[in-house]
């Protein structure tokens, strides 16, 4: 078994986390530009995404994949960020941002996608309590059983 990276702690491993395969870990991003905002940390050490392996690459695809299903249904989202910003958080990872145009409401929360049509705007988020994180990862758990 892996040990938790400091960019999975940091984004609240493992409360927030929804799923998990043997190199990728995903989970809810506290601060949330959009509704079903997620991370996706890779749990392999390296600080460089062309240092993953062939395997994380490889399981990489079916990660992104079920991803968007999941939150497919989950937000209706029309289109999907991958943001890898990498600035502070130096593992490598992905900020997962579904983008819609409107507002999503999550238990009678507004999650607007700010930079809709544009940019994400990620210094709009909403920021979760423990109750909202515990929730939507809840919810998402779900789906991500449900939705092959």
């Amino acid at each position: 078994m892996t040990l938790p990276n400091a960019t999975m702690l940091k984004f609240g491993y493992p409360a927030s986390t929804v799923a998990e395969t043997a190199l990728w870990s995903v989970q809810v991003r506290p601060q949330q530009p959009t509704l079903g905002a997620l991370v996706l940390v890779c749990k392999e050490p390296v600080t460089a995404f062309g240092q993953l392996s062939p395997a994380a690459f490889a399981e990489l695809q079916t990660v992104v994949a079920r991803v968007e299903r999941v939150l497919a249904r989950f937000t209706a989202y029309q289109k999907i960020n991958y943001l890898m910003l990498m600035m502070v958080d130096p593992d490598v990872h992905f900020h997962v941002i579904p983008r819609y145009e409107g507002v999503r409401d999550y238990a009678g929360i507004p999650f607007a996608d700010a930079g809709w049509p544009g940019p994400p705007a990620l210094a709009q988020a909403v920021t979760l309590d423990s109750g909202a994180i515990a929730g939507i990862t809840a919810d998402l758990k779900a789906l991500w059983v449900d939705v092959p």
